[in-house]
Formats: C-alpha cells, structure tokens, sequence
C-alpha cells in the first residue's frame, strides 16, 4: 500500500482538511531549521570576506563549489553531510562579499537591501503557495533542470560578450526559473519525491542565492542614471 503523503480527516460538518504525515513534517522541519543556520552562516562568511577585503573570485568560484557540492551529494546520507553543506554554504557566502563590496562603493546600499527584501518575499512566497495548494510540480522537473543550464551556459557566455541588455534578461530569467525550483523543491518534499533534508536544503539554498544576485544586479541596473 503507498505511504501516505498527507492526510485528509474529516471533521464536524463534512468539512475536510488536510494535515501533512509526520515523515513530511520531519524532512520540512528539518530542511527549514538548517537551511535557516546556513544562511546566517553564509552571511557570516560575508561578512569575513568583506572585512578582510576579499578580491573578488569570478569563474574561480565554480570549482570549489561544484566540489563541495559533489562530496554534500556523495555524504549526504551521513553526518559528514552536514560539514559538507557548511563547507559549500559557507563558500558562496565568502565569494558573496567581494560583489557586496564593489555594490555598496558603487551604488550604495539601497540596490542590496531591495534584494534581499525581494529574495525574502520570492521565497516566501514560493514556499507558502506549494504549502497552502499542496500541488504536486513534478512534471515540471524536466524544463526546470533544462531551462537553469540553458540560462547557466549564457551567464558564463556574456561573462566574455559583456551585452548589458543579455545580462539583464538572464538575470530576469534566474529569478523565474529559481523562484520555480524552490515550488518544485517544496512540492517533491510533501509528495515524497524528496526525503533527504542534506539535499533539499542545498537545492533552496543555491535557489535562494541565485535569486539575490539575480535581483540585485537587476536593481543595480536599474539604479544607473
């Protein structure tokens, strides 16, 4: 007999409603409580980066984090998981102080708190659709993972083509396609298609840090005279 991805009792009047079993709220509890820690840890790292004056790391940035992400995918049925998650989380944060450096003596701090006022609210919002609805978005799987390497390959493209009108609609289209990933995330958790909180907890993480450098370059172009 298949598990039950959520139950629905019926109450005084007909009424029903749904509740989530205790396996969903175990994995989102989960997911929520450390992808909370490793986002203040990330800012934290920040924080360091820019303190020290960190240089900024461009392409560089990729290897260590498709290592760390390798070996979190490869441990993240263990403890060692959770150092890997820190270590990655960790990472992105320390290259994300250089990028706030160079925002705040460029164009001042409004374009950053926009962003992360806006990171939030997409979140947010995401997340409490899929939890409210409880829609199963898993056909939406293959044009996610499709479109995210589509719009990957042309941001490391325009690193070299430096096309100011490409930068803005890739950034346009990270911010579509991670705000689509973390309803996809949310919903492969309540329906069962995710039970590893080490590996939904990075998936919203990079989703989430996509999204605010996505807004924030967005927002500093449109703080340009």
């Amino acid at each position: 007999m298949e598990t039950e991805k959520y139950r629905t009792s019926t109450m005084s009047g007909g009424i029903q409603s749904t509740a989530l079993s205790p396996e969903v709220t175990k994995v989102l509890r989960s997911t929520y409580m450390l992808l909370g820690t490793t986002i203040a840890f990330s800012a934290l790292m920040a924080g360091l980066s820019m303190a020290i004056n960190a240089p900024y790391f461009g392409l560089v940035t990729l290897i260590p984090y498709f290592f760390c992400l390798w070996m979190t995918e490869k441990n993240k049925n263990t403890s060692k998981g959770l150092f890997w998650v820190f270590a990655l989380t960790g990472w992105l944060g320390f290259t994300l102080g250089p990028i706030l450096s160079m925002y705040l003596a460029v164009k001042g701090a409004e374009p950053i708190m926009l962003a992360l006022g806006s990171t939030a609210l997409v979140f947010f919002a995401s997340s409490a659709y899929v939890l409210t609805t409880r829609k199963n978005l898993s056909f939406m799987t293959g044009f996610l993972m499709v479109g995210m390497l589509v719009a990957f390959i042309a941001a490391i493209a325009n690193i070299f083509l430096q096309i100011p009108l490409l930068s803005l609609t890739i950034s346009a289209v990270f911010v579509f396609l991670s705000a689509g990933i973390i309803m996809w995330q949310t919903s492969a958790i309540i329906h069962g298609g995710e039970r590893n909180y080490i590996s939904a907890t990075v998936t919203l993480f990079v989703m989430i840090y996509n999204l605010f450098l996505s807004l924030l370059q967005i927002f500093g172009i449109m703080s340009d005279d």
